[in-house]
């Protein structure tokens, strides 16, 4: 399976951020999407999603054996900077409501408990408000959504930044154990984090995506 992209143009007024965006994402890799702060890192992914209506260009899905279909945004898992949760919820609660709402994609042996596990949330975390919860166990709990929903693309807008040292290794880790089900493009501007936990790297420099061999970043 690949994620296709061809010519995704994206202005605003007389700024141009994304001039002529074409790639191919595979399944089975973590792409490290790489670019400095305002280079379109998020324009691109905002495009993809919906969020925003690029000028011109198309994303698509290739199966591995059919025909490409468009990219819709319910195909998509997005991990944003800044997590955008219901703080009025405890997590429990809220990872409930999810897997009812996505009742037909979840994994039908695990329980609300078994998915608490994955991300290693305590179990005398799970009852507290969201609005209690760090940055890391909201990312967390972001990242849960889109191991229950299993969406082919994942998209994660800069997730590690913030993190501690023993919550980003827990993550990094996990994204490890699941590349092999998904297309995941990981965004940074943060070299060292890219080359270490990415298979391809990709850079968005002025406007485009051009792969970049690990050894020409050492």
């Amino acid at each position: 399976m690949e994620l296709q992209l061809k010519g995704i143009k994206k202005s605003f007024g007389r700024k141009e951020v994304l001039r002529d965006c074409s790639f191919a994402f595979e399944k089975g890799k973590i792409y490290g999407l790489l670019g400095r702060n305002g280079a379109g890192k998020t324009t691109l992914f905002n495009c993809l999603t919906d969020e925003t209506q690029p000028d011109s260009g198309s994303a698509s899905i290739l199966p591995e054996n059919g025909s490409p279909y468009e990219l819709t945004p319910d195909q998509i898992g997005y991990v944003f900077s800044t997590p955008v949760l219901p703080d009025f919820l405890t997590g429990y609660e809220f990872i409930k409501f999810y897997m009812d709402i996505n009742e037909g994609h979840i994994d039908a042996g695990k329980t609300i408990d078994d998915y608490f596990d994955i991300v290693k949330i305590q179990p005398e975390d799970r009852h507290r408000l969201i609005k209690g919860y760090s940055h890391g166990m909201k990312n967390k709990i972001q990242m849960l959504c889109f191991i229950i929903s299993r969406p082919p693309v994942i998209l994660l807008d800069e997730p590690l930044t913030s993190f501690d040292v023993v919550v980003a290794l827990e993550i990094k880790q996990l994204l490890r154990e699941i590349k092999h089900d998904h297309i995941i493009i990981f965004s940074t501007h943060i070299l060292q984090l890219a080359t270490d936990l990415c298979d391809e790297i990709v850079v968005l420099s002025e406007g485009h995506l051009q792969q970049v061999d690990h050894a020409m970043l050492q």
